[in-house]
Formats: structure tokens, sequence, C-alpha cells
């Protein structure tokens, strides 16, 4: 039975071992067909950032591309919604090449439906990344609205409410990281689950592509799994009904986060650039690497 026709949706996201100097599409195409005959009630599978080619800007590709058109076929393949994690895109232009991180969304018949640029580039230490400008979120028929960001975009809280306002009623979020903060990132995940009231699947790789410890989150800020630092299959079926249905009556049928957003009494000038109110940000000096 199709479970997407009753409101729930199998979405599995894989912590892989990434290579930084081996192709490792191949090994997604063997955990896609891993996962259409083991969890044969699944539809989407996602993948760590970076995952398909690893963390080398040299293997930057135009899009479409010989990866990107692989990764079609694998998803037309095994029929399952396919959300690569993302790969360093190349754009050539009269003043050289501008390199973004981006992620495809490619659905069961291998077709594109969205290409997402991640908005923020860990920066200073991501370097030569550029950013991009757009959000993104797309409908999966019979399910729900997706949106999706990537690793440091959820550092900004703003990302994420902007794909809820957009009606995202779960967040794909792959991240590689490899770095002694990602502690600090299972709070984050967690707290933009409840605060946005959507599900939250924050899925880190291993090996080159991070140390792991993905954590899928609920609309009421429950732990639905926390993955340990080895390779691991984290199948989840989100409940479409449940998410309309705490925004309606609220999370644990408490705070109504969504629609308080909505119905604030305050103006965010922060978010305006050319706002005079808020000087101190410009006192913290440049971007840069401390020494």
């Amino acid at each position: 039975m199709n479970g997407a026709m009753h409101g729930n949706f199998g979405i599995a996201g894989v912590q892989m071992n990434v290579s930084a100097f081996e192709n490792n599409v191949e090994r997604m195409g063997n955990y896609l067909r891993h996962i259409r005959g083991r969890f044969p009630w699944v539809r989407m599978v996602l993948f760590s950032e970076l995952a398909p080619l690893g963390p080398r800007h040299h293997n930057a590709e135009p899009l479409p591309g010989p990866t990107e058109t692989r990764l079609t076929e694998l998803a037309r393949e095994t029929g399952l919604w396919l959300i690569p994690g993302s790969l360093f895109e190349r754009v050539d232009g009269p003043d050289g090449s501008v390199v973004y991180n981006t992620m495809p969304v490619i659905n069961p018949q291998g077709e594109i439906v969205a290409r997402f640029r991640k908005l923020f580039p860990f920066r200073p230490y991501e370097r030569d990344v550029a950013g991009g400008t757009e959000f993104c979120v797309f409908d999966v028929p019979g399910a729900g609205r997706f949106g999706v960001s990537i690793c440091y975009d959820m550092w900004f809280p703003e990302t994420t409410r902007t794909l809820a306002a957009m009606g995202a009623e779960v967040i794909l979020h792959p991240t590689m990281t490899d770095t002694i903060d990602r502690d600090v990132e299972l709070a984050i995940a967690r707290a933009s689950a409840v605060q946005n009231q959507v599900y939250f699947f924050d899925i880190n790789g291993v090996g080159d592509g991070g140390v792991g410890r993905s954590i899928v989150c609920d609309p009421s800020g429950y732990v639905l799994h926390q993955a340990d630092g080895g390779a691991e299959i984290v199948p989840i079926s989100v409940d479409f009904e449940r998410v309309r249905r705490e925004r309606e009556l609220g999370l644990r049928n408490l705070g109504q986060p969504l629609k308080s957003f909505r119905d604030r009494d305050c103006d965010f000038k922060v978010y305006r650039r050319e706002s005079p109110d808020f000087p101190y940000l410009n006192t913290l000096g440049p971007l840069t690497k401390p020494d």
C-alpha cells in the first residue's frame, strides 16, 4: 500500500562514508537499490552534503552535467525521489568561473524538479564558493510540501522560517560537518523543527564527509532518531496530517509559533541592511579566519 495516500510518506536519510578522493555515485546507487528492497515503503532518499563527488572544488561540474545525469538514471532505475546531497556547480562566464554548492531535486521519473544553491557557504572556511539567493520548496503529489537547505544555512533561523512561510512541512537538510561543533547543530536542528512546526532531516556524512550523528526531529521537537558515528540508514515515516493538525491546534496542543509569527505586532528592522538602528554588527570586523 502506498503510505502517501493516507498522509504518510517514507523518507530514508543515508549517513554514508564519503570519500574526498573517489567518486561516490555508484555507492549511492547501491544504497538506493538496497533501500528499495529493504524498505519498500520509503519513497525518498536523502544523502549528505557533497556526497556524490566529495568536498573538493576541482570536481565542480556545470549543471546539467555527467554526475547529475547519472543520478537521474539511478532515481529512474529505483523509482525513488532522490535528494543526492549536493555537488559543486561550475558556472562559466565571460569574467571567469563561479562555483556554487548546489543540490538537485530528482523525481522518480529521473527529472530535475529543482536545483538549490546553498545560501550561506561556511565562510571564511568554505572559500571561493558563491552564495545562492533563492529559496526552494517543491511538492510531492499526494504527500506534501518540502523545503531544502544545506549545512550552514540552518545556523540562520531566517532560512528555515522562510521555507515554513512558503508552506514547507518537511525540511531536507544535508550537511557535511567534520568539526567539533556538531553538538551545537543537533540543538539547532531540534529548535528549527519546533520553532517552525516541521519535520527536520539533518543528514551528515562520515569519513571525509563528516562526523556522522545525523538527526531527525518531528514538529513537536521530539528526536525521532539520532545516529552515531558510523554508516547508517535512517528510514522515517512522515505524517503530513500531523504537521497540519499541530499547525492548527498547537505543538503538543500548546504553542502555535507559525500563527504567532504571522500575527506579530513587532517589525524586524534587523533584516534591513540599510537600517541605522543596529550599528553594532558593523563593529565586528571582517569575515576572516582567526590568526
